[in-house]
């Protein structure tokens, strides 16, 4: 499993999808969601706009994600 980390919360799924390189385009993460190709914790999430938080695990096609909420420390 990769840690990914997020500088804030939430994110949406497909965002994750895109900037993770597990598919090219925003509309191809979008669609592989609504197809039902990715699980959200374990769980078939089939909406586009999910919002993810820290702790959440992403998979795909064989990858999985796990969310890490990275704060920024002055």
């Amino acid at each position: 499993m990769q840690d990914v980390i997020i500088n804030r919360e939430p994110v949406e799924l497909y965002k994750v999808l895109k900037f993770e390189g597990l598919v090219s385009t925003g509309g191809e993460a979008k669609m592989v969601v609504a197809e039902g190709l990715v699980k959200v914790n374990g769980e078939l999430e089939m909406r586009k706009r999910c919002k993810l938080k820290g702790g959440d695990v992403v998979e795909f096609n064989g990858e999985s994600l796990r969310l890490v909420f990275g704060q920024h420390h002055d």
